[in-house]
């Protein structure tokens, strides 16, 4: 992976949301010791399980299943890919290159056809996908027309329109516009460990993404602080007009690594990291 000045992938900031981009990172919680104080107030108590229920259940169900639903009738048993859909093993290291140099919207365009070059897109593109960007309306739509095919882009945009309803918006304590309220942060952030072609031509590939997301509001009276989760995500993508365009996408938890010990951050720590830590340019 290289480092890169990509703070297009970043979370809203502060009390607002800047439209910038880093999408959608699945929800989870990690078992974690939590300080007495972590949002400031009399010591806290564990999140409520019915809360965090409707958190995941919203997140995973309504997002997930819209996409699944928009990309209804695809073929993924081959896919245009190799006669054998086996993973190919070979070892997690950056090759050393930069994987792009262009841009569209403050995402990572312009990704070689080969299979490192669809292995960095869909690292990036997980990144993208995983930012807060897709909970406000008009960067979401940027990103679906901007990363997947035009069909896809066509079938995806109204289902996700209704998932990401001002009542789930509300449900992540967010107003209808995506915005967190004055004084909060609003994290979503997906960081890819490493992929893997599960098929390769060129003109369609299947890569899967493992990443471990961000999600939460980080706030002084917030009651869904950050957790983590782990998941794999799996693209279809397609060689179209010089760059790789996802034709479908699916997502499965795991695989997780046992929980650590560490002690979780306060509410000011995770809000200043994450407007202080951009994110990356993944290359394969």
């Amino acid at each position: 992976m290289s480092l890169g000045d990509d703070h297009g992938y970043g979370e809203s900031s502060r009390g607002a949301d800047d439209g910038t981009y880093g999408g959608y990172a699945g929800t989870g919680q990690t078992r974690t010791r939590l300080p007495d104080d972590p949002y400031g107030g009399a010591p806290r108590r564990p999140r409520s399980s019915s809360r965090s229920l409707v958190t995941i259940v919203g997140v995973i169900v309504l997002l997930i299943a819209a996409i699944a639903f928009a990309n209804r009738g695809d073929d993924d048993t081959t896919n245009g890919t190799s006669a054998e859909d086996k993973a190919e093993t070979v070892p997690t290291a950056a090759s050393g290159e930069r994987p792009v140099k262009s841009k569209t919207a403050g995402i990572p365009t312009g990704f070689k056809q080969s299979k490192e070059g669809v292995q960095s897109a869909a690292a990036n593109y997980a990144v993208a996908l995983g930012s807060t960007g897709m909970f406000q309306k008009g960067s979401r739509h940027t990103l679906v027309d901007t990363l997947y095919t035009s069909d896809a882009a066509s079938r995806l945009q109204g289902p996700l329109d209704d998932a990401y309803s001002s009542d789930f918006l509300s449900k992540m304590g967010l107003d209808a516009n995506g915005n967190p309220p004055a004084g909060n942060t609003f994290v979503s952030r997906v960081t890819p460990l490493g992929t893997t072609v599960q098929g390769y031509s060129d003109s369609r590939a299947k890569v899967a993404v493992w990443y471990m997301g961000l999600i939460g509001m980080s706030g002084d009276n917030s009651t869904d602080p950050v957790t983590s989760t782990w998941k794999t995500w799996t693209f279809d993508l397609q060689w179209s007009n010089s760059d790789w365009k996802i034709v479908s996408d699916t997502q499965k938890d795991g695989p997780a690594p046992v929980p650590g010990d560490e002690q979780a951050a306060t509410s000011e720590e995770i809000s200043k990291a994450v407007e202080e830590y951009g994110g990356f340019t993944y290359a394969r």
